[in-house]
């Protein structure tokens, strides 16, 4: 059973007489409130994006209140909890602000100060769900697929992405690392403030990461493969993080990104041990695309998809056959490989079918040298849609000189300008 969402307070204390004055009192305040006796009751209840506020006291039978805040910061460590504790229990009830309680009330319990906690807190708390969801549907259309691997990162990524918190971003390359660290930004506290992405094989000293620091102010930096900076480099990015750490001050927000064990960098002695422990508090470890063949073929499909509409074309049909070559394949490029057998298709080039080859025609309607004329017509009309008449990427495209490419065109009356307003 989950929680309702319509439910603003839950409220829990052993004694009754008690439970009953603290509903009557919120429910007179207009909050829809939840009461139990047994604080067991309330953990099948709660659910990680509940909108409301924990209120609990601290002595109870079979599961004391800080067993019960562990629980709850277990779940979702955002969820506010307010203790309420005896005179003689200060100590505890400051502990468990250490441990994460939003805030603590003395008994007997003030009426005026608990509603204006309430105040304060229950509308930040509906705040963060309503921008948890935006967030989430964000990821959905931008980190794609519904393998249980891909919908864990999506959910962690709901999680951190509102706080400031460093992160570590491990895994392949083309398996949406960069993807990640942006959609971290877009929806972090820093969202204003610049995006600066650099490599760490460009930064060749300290002062080239401080200048890129300083470009990041007040917002965050995606930082690719910070064990190719020098050491003293990385000892200073440490003392920076440090600072920041012991400031409660977050200046520049780090994400870094690094392949899919950075424990053998620290091994291997090129990523400093104490840089890995401050990048690593959190992890996103994203998938091979060979571990979630259940994503393959709707994301084969909709790049397809995506693909034909900038080329103004019809979606081609695929054969299962080919689905199943697709879910055999290694993907040693991933997502971004997968991606880039979905453009060729969509042009007629069908890739991973033994030998690569074109799609066979149908029967021959025309001369073999008009044939081959009209494909090659239409082969560089379909890359110039899908780059806007952007000449040098229809050029890497296509695997073919600028030069040629330009001879080409001449040949069959192809304008790059006619595509750049098409684009």
């Amino acid at each position: 059973m989950i929680m309702n969402n319509d439910i603003e307070v839950l409220i829990i204390d052993d004694d009754h007489d008690v439970l009953e004055s603290y509903q009557q009192l919120l429910e007179m305040s207009g909050y829809k409130v939840k009461a139990f006796t047994d604080p067991t009751m309330a953990t099948s209840l709660l659910h990680k994006n509940w909108p409301g506020v924990v209120v609990t006291d601290m002595y109870m039978p079979g599961l004391s209140g800080m067993d019960l805040l562990e629980f709850i910061k277990n779940l979702d460590p955002e969820l506010p909890v307010i203790m309420i504790t005896g005179h003689g229990d200060i100590p505890m009830a400051v502990d468990a602000v250490r441990r994460g309680a939003l805030d603590f009330l003395q008994k007997p319990l003030q009426p005026a100060e608990l509603l204006t906690l309430l105040e304060k807190h229950l509308p930040a708390r509906k705040s963060v769900i309503e921008q948890r969801e935006a967030i989430g549907q964000s990821t959905n259309e931008v980190l794609l697929g519904d393998s249980p691997l891909i919908v864990k990162i999506r959910e962690k990524i709901t999680q951190i992405a509102l706080t400031s918190k460093d992160v570590l971003v491990e895994g392949e390359s083309g398996t949406g690392r960069h993807t990640v660290t942006k959609l971290l930004h877009q929806h972090s506290q820093q969202h204003k403030g610049p995006f600066v992405a650099t490599q760490g094989s460009n930064i060749t000293c300290t002062a080239d990461l401080q200048r890129a620091m300083i470009s990041a102010r007040s917002g965050s930096i995606s930082l690719n493969e910070p064990q190719a900076m020098p050491l003293e480099t990385q000892q200073w990015l440490c003392r920076f993080l440090l600072e920041q750490e012991r400031q409660n001050k977050k200046e520049v927000r780090v994400l870094a990104i690094t392949g899919a064990n950075p424990e053998a960098l620290v091994e291997h002695e090129v990523l400093l041990p104490e840089l890995f422990y401050f990048l690593s508090q959190v992890r996103f470890q994203l998938p091979p695309l060979r571990q979630r063949i259940s994503d393959i073929e709707p994301l084969f499909k909709y790049f397809l998809k995506q693909s034909c509409q900038k080329l103004h074309k019809a979606v081609p049909a695929i054969d299962k056959a080919y689905i199943n070559t697709l879910n055999r394949h290694e993907w040693s490029g991933n997502v971004l490989e997968l991606k880039n057998v979905a453009e060729l298709y969509a042009i007629g080039i069908v890739k991973l079918a033994g030998q690569d080859r074109t799609k066979p025609l149908e029967h021959m309607s025309s001369p073999l040298d008009d044939l081959v004329d009209s494909y090659e017509k239409q082969v560089i009309e379909d890359a110039l849609y899908l780059f806007a008449g952007r000449i040098n990427d229809v050029s890497n495209y296509l695997q073919i000189p600028r030069k040629k490419l330009y001879l080409r065109m001449k040949k069959h009356n192809l304008d790059k300008a006619e595509y750049k307003a098409k684009g």
